[in-house]
């Protein structure tokens, strides 16, 4: 044991700064209680299922958190990265095996299944190690991303309010008022951005985007929808189609937010040439709302990601300035608002017919009640 934990220390301890202000004992750590767990697994016998789960880094260790998982989120608090916390284990399985060929050389037989169940301890640690630290690096910059957003709110609201006030007033001269109109309009803008990334965040750090479902007429939402869009955007025509029959119970305000984003998408990667139509259809069952863009085809390839803010962020690389300032998180809200009320959205996307996103909502979705309370639903 001594022999590879002096290994294990001196390797950890050329991984700067974090090793600079770490006492002997941190850089071992849980090293002892991994060997402890390696040489459990050669100890012990396996069946083939087991073996192959360990190979994939599945072998079961029941809820409790194994050494390898502790080792990872000290490692991540002491400020080490995952290419230093994964060297960490190629030192040791280094030493490990280079101890392993001096005694087969001194005359000690040796088996080498052993040497491959070794190895899949190790990996099997690695998994545990790298999970971990990745779940909690997400978790600590979806904390961030919430905290910024909601402190973000108090400022921009008050950039509203003032510009609000100065548009509104007569003894103001007509530059001034200009000025204060485009500032009302960023201001609108970055609050949208701001609720789409607490919308994201929440997503991530809770059981998902809070509905409050009640009784109403979509046809009233998605008129108002487009009629902002259509202010905010008056060199593009948006044309919409409604049904009768469109009242449902939803969520108001995030069925706006929904349609919000599912046109500004279509207005942003549409052609300048054409509308951007809506139609909203009521069935027996289900109320659809499509909207439609003409504009460069979705690669087939692509549209099973569309929704991933991450993939569409790594995808505008190339863009031009106003697509790669997007958070490219408006359609995985969209998704997300729509699953909260038992819904849907499937995207089509072709030269004949353009681009569509077609968003399927139950009249009465099933689990959900309607309130008028405050109560939040998922």
């Amino acid at each position: 044991m001594e022999p590879i934990l002096q290994a294990w220390e001196n390797f950890a301890r050329t991984i700067e700064p974090p090793a600079l202000t770490m006492s002997d004992v941190d850089l071992r750590d849980h090293a002892r209680q991994m060997l402890l767990v390696f040489a459990d697994d050669l100890d012990t016998e396996q069946s083939d299922q087991e073996s192959a789960d360990k190979a994939k880094g599945l072998g079961e260790r029941g809820h409790a958190d194994t050494a390898a998982e502790v080792h990872a989120e000290a490692r991540l608090l002491s400020g080490y990265t995952v290419v230093q916390l994964v060297s960490e284990y190629r030192a040791v399985r280094a030493s490990v095996l280079t101890l392993w060929a001096d005694d087969t050389r001194g005359g000690q037989g040796t088996d080498l299944g052993d040497v491959t169940r070794f190895n899949e301890a190790v990996d099997q640690a690695v998994a545990e190690s790298v999970a971990r630290y990745e779940r909690l690096v997400k978790q600590s910059q979806n904390m961030f991303l919430a905290i910024l957003g909601h402190d973000l709110r108090n400022p921009l609201g008050t950039l509203v309010t003032g510009s609000s006030f100065m548009m509104q007033a007569t003894d103001v001269p007509p530059k001034y008022v200009l000025v204060a109109t485009r500032m009302f309009n960023g201001a609108t803008r970055m609050s949208k951005l701001i609720n789409d990334l607490i919308d994201f965040t929440r997503t991530h750090l809770g059981p998902g985007i809070p509905i409050r479902m009640r009784q109403g007429n979509l046809a009233v939402v998605c008129d108002q929808v487009v009629n902002e869009l259509r202010t905010f955007h008056p060199e593009r025509q948006v044309d919409m189609r409604l049904s009768r029959r469109l009242e449902g119970q939803f969520d108001e305000g995030r069925i706006a937010q929904m349609l919000s984003n599912l046109i500004g998408n279509a207005i942003q990667h549409g052609s300048n040439d054409t509308p951007v139509t809506v139609d909203v259809n009521g069935g027996e069952e289900d109320i659809v709302i499509a909207v439609t863009n003409r504009g460069p085809v979705i690669p087939p390839d692509k549209i099973t990601g569309i929704f991933d803010p991450l993939v569409r962020l790594v995808s505008n690389a190339d863009a031009d300035y106003t697509e790669r300032t997007s958070l490219g998180i408006g359609l995985f809200v969209s998704r997300e608002i729509a699953h909260a009320h038992g819904g849907r959205i499937d995207v089509a996307s072709n030269a004949a017919t353009g681009t569509t996103f077609a968003v399927t909502l139950p009249r009465r979705p099933k689990g959900l009640r309607s309130t008028d309370s405050a109560a939040d639903h998922s």
